[in-house]
């Protein structure tokens, strides 16, 4: 088991475009999806980005937990079991946009109320070479996009409306989150 170090915010590599992986099936590329998972898990983290841990590679990694919200066609659309892409795209579906709290490994210890599309379509290289496509609602959708930002140097604090809505957690456990 690998950890890597995890960038923080400050870092230059977190606000540098990533490069597109030539090769998705390559050595390289399998050695660094194992250590971002590892690190991931070791950092209780919900997703993870390449610039993240100081690659600059299009890759991300996340998962989102099962809210048993359908779609029209009884699919599952804001659960994602653990999931890699490489070189990774997507679209809205919808104009509707929807403000939730967010978290990130590289700001530790801090919250904020971030704008995200609520309905979306993303696709992505698979380690074996496939591609996969994904409609995704909600939370799903939320960390996709939170971490698809990771590769183009945009951190959450960026996205959001209002900077009176970033907050430390622990003062938001104790406080309750601004309205």
């Amino acid at each position: 088991m690998t950890l890597l170090k995890i960038a923080k915010m400050g870092d230059p590599v977190l606000s540098e475009v990533s490069n597109v992986v030539d090769d998705p099936t390559s050595e390289p590329v399998k050695k660094l999806l194992k250590d971002m998972h590892d690190t991931m898990f070791d950092a209780d983290g919900t997703g993870l980005a390449a610039p993240q841990v100081h690659s600059g590679k299009r890759v991300i990694m996340f998962m989102a937990q099962n809210s048993n919200q359908k779609n029209e066609k009884n699919i599952d659309t804001d659960f994602a079991p653990l999931t890699s892409l490489i070189n990774p795209s997507w679209k809205p579906l919808s104009e509707a946009m929807e403000i939730g709290w967010e978290g990130c490994l590289s700001i530790p210890g801090l919250t904020g109320a971030v704008p995200r599309y609520v309905n979306i379509k993303y696709q992505g290289y698979l380690v074996d070479g496939t591609i996969l496509e994904r409609q995704a609602t909600g939370f799903h959708a939320r960390v996709f996009q939170h971490e698809y930002d990771h590769l183009d140097g945009v951190l959450y604090p960026q996205r959001m409306e209002n900077l009176k809505h970033l907050v430390f957690t622990d003062e938001a456990m104790r406080h309750g989150l601004p309205s």
